[in-house]
């Protein structure tokens, strides 16, 4: 299965109910793409259902999942699995993400829980992963999670990712506030961590706030501004990786969409000066 580059460009917006009016009231398109959680949307008909299909025919848009519980140890959603397939054809769903981690067994833990860094869990994921993508006929892209205790850890955390995505032959949405949250949580070096995910499997980045709940435990929330330092994680990400499609997310507290348009500007500002400079010194 070849990797290919995400099908979008520039700077994405995570589309939520509370500015879904406001947003399709704009005469001008703020964000280049939108993403959303199917789980959220797949049984939605009337006034809503309607609205998710106007937005599917302005917008590229992304999935990205909630519930495939990738690491669960129970069998996979197979059933779930051909309706999410469906409701990608109907409207077009140009990529489709998941957490590399799990949030169920017999029932809904309502959380993305670690999977242990371990050899065998690699190649457990990495089956069940492969298995996905031969159901969906398509690669699927994973992303690195936030985790807040590490049981039975035999890998680093970059290095159970890289083999999962290598053995899987899976993109990796990068998402860099995670990196930034984990590195104060569990003391490493969160440039390192970026520049050792491979450049040629990277689809797309996230971006989103968090909460600084101690000085060494910070919680990924998505319910804040983007602080400086993770402003700064991302300059470094474009400058090792090249400019890629990024993400906004902000789930809870959310402000007004002028505030979150602030936040792609920014967003925009960054990816510009990169590229302004990659012309300078190419």
């Amino acid at each position: 299965m070849n990797t290919t580059s995400c099908p979008v460009n520039g700077v994405g917006l995570g589309l939520r109910r509370s500015f879904m009016d406001e947003l399709a009231a704009l005469d001008h398109q703020p964000a280049d793409f939108l993403e959303v959680a199917p789980e959220n949307w797949m049984e939605m008909g009337g006034i809503f259902g309607r609205k998710f299909a106007e937005f599917t025919d302005r917008y590229a848009m992304m999935f990205h999942g909630l519930s495939l519980s990738i690491g669960s140890p129970a069998p996979l959603d197979e059933h779930f699995l051909q309706r999410l397939k469906k409701f990608i054809a109907k409207h077009n769903i140009v990529s489709y993400s998941e957490h590399l981690s799990f949030c169920s067994d017999d029932g809904h833990l309502y959380d993305l829980m670690p999977i242990p860094f371990t050899e065998d869990a690699v190649d457990y994921v990495a089956q069940r992963i492969r298995r996905v993508q031969e159901i969906l006929e398509q690669t699927i892209v994973m992303e690195n999670v936030s985790y807040y205790a590490a049981p039975g850890q035999q890998m680093t955390e970059v290095d159970f990712f890289n083999a999962v995505v290598k053995e899987a032959d899976c993109d990796v949405l990068l998402d860099v506030n995670n990196v930034y949250v984990n590195s104060i949580n569990h003391n490493y070096d969160a440039e390192q961590f970026i520049k050792a995910i491979p450049q040629q499997r990277i689809a797309y980045l996230h971006i989103a706030g968090h909460f600084n709940e101690a000085d060494d435990l910070i919680v990924d929330t998505h319910g804040a501004d983007i602080v400086d330092p993770v402003w700064k994680l991302l300059e470094t990400t474009y400058q090792h990786h090249g400019v890629l499609p990024t993400l906004l997310e902000r789930d809870f507290n959310i402000p007004s969409l002028q505030s979150l348009t602030n936040e792609i500007e920014q967003i925009r500002h960054h990816q510009s000066a990169q590229e302004h400079a990659h012309v300078i010194t190419a």
